[in-house]
């Protein structure tokens, strides 16, 4: 892929214009991503609003029909539904791992077969996080495997 950069003038609105003949998966992702850096991720901790990097974000959890957006260390509450969550970052890392969660495959360290179909995902916070048997083919397809 060739990449060029060239200066414009002062007070002139940055461009991209992207030349290809069939625009792939990754070309994809990559449009999604810097298109979505304007987007902003809003968590509620201590009745206080948060903003919060997509890239700190390990899952998405829904229990007892509020969704709570695990990081690091921190849990936050989110306003949106969990289904609003898929269809918003569908495009980024995320996968629906479960009825319940949403993973961040970039956070995964491992992935184990478990009971039944179903797999455990350890992730680099060392939680650990069950995938339903239906969502292993689409964590498949996304692994590319």
């Amino acid at each position: 892929m060739k990449v060029t950069i060239e200066n414009i003038p002062p007070g002139s609105e940055p461009e991209i214009i992207i030349r290809c003949n069939e625009p792939d998966e990754s070309l994809m992702k990559l449009i999604y991503s810097i298109k979505s850096t304007s987007k902003k991720l809003v968590g509620i901790m201590d009745l206080q609003m948060h903003i919060i990097n997509l890239n700190d974000v390990f899952y998405f959890e829904a229990v007892d029909n509020k969704v709570f957006i695990y990081c690091q260390e921190k849990v936050f509450e989110s306003r949106l539904k969990l289904y609003e969550i898929e269809t918003e970052y569908e495009h980024w890392d995320f996968f629906r791992a479960s009825k319940s969660t949403i993973l961040n495959i970039s956070k995964i360290e491992s992935v184990s077969p478990i009971l039944y179909g179903r797999f455990e995902a350890l992730l680099q916070n060392s939680e650990k996080v069950f995938i339903s048997r239906q969502y292993v083919p689409v964590l498949k397809t996304k692994l590319g495997l």
